[in-house]
């Protein structure tokens, strides 16, 4: 299959050089220069437009403003091999998303939200979880690809702001937990106990799941080099303040953790893990 891919970060690249692997051709685009040896496997392009002449374009471009400023502002809809489909696997707004399913039907190309959970080193393995919505022509043209970046791909709905829902909730889900293990270890620290002793008590027997494992080993060893930003944790934490005002709810424990990481990043953690957040209440 032709593929285009915009946004070689971390996770991107990884996931480009997955879809490679398998056999298929990725024209490949970034915004800033990518090192000769990540270039490897991937044919670059010299624009997104180049690389949205393909069958199937993914793009992890960080926020809804990087996408604007990517592929709508240049208006590289309108210039897209005919039919084909855009899959934004990045996470983004529930108002964007409807209004790119709009811009893309209006070019005739097949929209397709599909947000990922997983870090730098779970898209590595091929290991990501993947929540899919939109057209379901259009979400089969791109489960080939799902199935070569991911280990199991969860269909949430044939509107694609289902798909970024379920991704902006998870994501506040893990803000949460990160949170809830500051908090008890700002309590048992008080008391003499260390953070792994315990989490050694706590994690598996009580909270078992992937997020308390990697969080809980990064708050104990004071290890906070970024696998997923805090600054990008607190854009994914507004957009669901944004999400759930416009569903009428009001979440008051996603008001408080979002308070806590807004002031960690004012503090200067914004580029730092967001499990940071237990660094700054020690401090």
């Amino acid at each position: 299959m032709d593929v285009g891919f915009i946004g070689l970060g971390k996770m991107g690249l990884a996931m480009a050089h997955n879809i490679a692997k398998a056999g298929h051709r990725v024209r490949a685009w970034n915004r800033s220069a990518v090192a000769a040896v990540d270039r490897d496997g991937l044919e670059m392009v010299a624009s997104p437009r180049d690389a949205f002449q393909a069958d199937v374009v993914l793009t992890m471009l960080s926020d809804d403003d990087a996408i604007r400023e990517v592929l709508l502002g240049p208006g590289v809809l309108a210039h897209a091999r005919t039919g084909a489909v855009h899959v934004v696997t990045a996470t983004i707004s529930v108002a964007f998303a409807d209004e790119l399913r709009a811009r893309h039907a209006e070019a005739g190309l097949g929209y397709v939200s599909a947000p990922v959970f997983g870090r730098p080193d779970v898209a590595a393995t091929a290991q990501l979880t993947i929540v899919a919505a939109g057209d379901k022509a259009a979400v089969a043209r791109a489960q080939p690809l799902f199935d070569v970046i991911g280990r199991k791909t969860w269909l949430m709905g044939e509107d694609p702001k289902q798909a970024n829902a379920t991704k902006i909730a998870g994501n506040m889900m893990i803000a949460m937990a990160v949170e809830a293990m500051t908090e008890a270890t700002e309590l048992t620290g008080s008391y003499g106990i260390a953070p792994r002793e315990f989490f050694d008590v706590v994690i598996g027997p009580l909270f078992a799941g992937r997020s308390y494992e990697t969080y809980s080993a990064k708050i104990a060893s004071g290890d906070f080099e970024p696998g997923f930003k805090m600054r990008l944790g607190l854009k994914d934490l507004r957009l669901a303040t944004a999400a759930a005002a416009s569903a009428g709810k009001r979440l008051p424990q996603l008001d408080a953790v979002r308070t806590r990481m807004t002031q960690a990043v004012d503090a200067g953690f914004g580029d730092k893990d967001w499990s940071a957040i237990a660094e700054y209440a020690r401090r």
